[in-house]
């Protein structure tokens, strides 16, 4: 893997609580000066898009952060996400459901969103928050469901991306390992492990870290 071939691999993200206009903007930026993706919150795709090149792929978050959010009101958000011009949607599912065994809603509700666009639906499980019998679960609902990728975290639970973990949803899809990646080492160990994406708030420390 080259510098080039690693940026590629690398949705740079910035989706706090408090993120501004400019701080996407300036993610954006960065993001077309390494060759990297972006992941940004739905509410600033339009501007994303208008300032981005047209050939940065732009991924934004839906049922953000929690999962929790009416399956109708997903299946919003992602249509509205695709009008406005994003790439890539990242769907977080209902992890209480999951925990409470009702798998056939989690993987309608994942099937749902997967529906309402043509465009590539990773699916966060939120590792740190199951146990690797749910891990399974989660990961069966969002392969059954059609989705594109699984994806380890949301950055809002305590834990994020571990190689264990890793290696358990790439039995099912590609995955995004997300979630504590902040060096080129810590990215290769996921990439080993058999991630296929990297969401970081510090891609360009990743890029910069890289050793060819």
């Amino acid at each position: 893997m080259d510098r080039h071939e690693l940026a590629a691999r690398i949705d740079h993200t910035v989706l706090g609580p408090e993120t501004t206009p400019a701080d996407v903007e300036g993610v954006v930026d960065e993001a077309a000066e390494y060759g990297m993706n972006v992941c940004i919150p739905p509410c600033y795709v339009p501007e994303a898009r208008e300032h981005a090149p047209d050939d940065l792929t732009v991924a934004t978050v839906i049922g953000f952060p929690h999962g929790q959010h009416a399956t109708a009101a997903k299946v919003a958000e992602a249509e509205g996400a695709h009008e406005d011009g994003a790439d890539e949607l990242d769907l977080v599912i209902n992890v209480g459901r999951l925990k409470a065994g009702e798998h056939d809603a989690v993987e309608s509700d994942i099937g749902a969103v997967v529906d309402a666009t043509p465009l590539p639906v990773k699916v966060i499980i939120e590792t740190a928050l199951l146990s690797d019998d749910e891990k399974h679960a989660a990961c069966e609902a969002a392969e059954a469901a059609g989705a594109d990728m699984v994806k380890t975290s949301t950055g809002f639970a305590d834990g994020g991306a571990e190689v264990p973990d890793v290696e358990l949803m790439s039995e099912y899809l590609p995955v995004k390992a997300s979630g504590g990646v902040g060096t080129y080492e810590q990215a290769q160990a996921m990439f080993d492990a058999g991630a296929v994406r990297i969401g970081a708030s510090s891609g360009v420390e990743i890029v910069e870290s890289f050793d060819a």
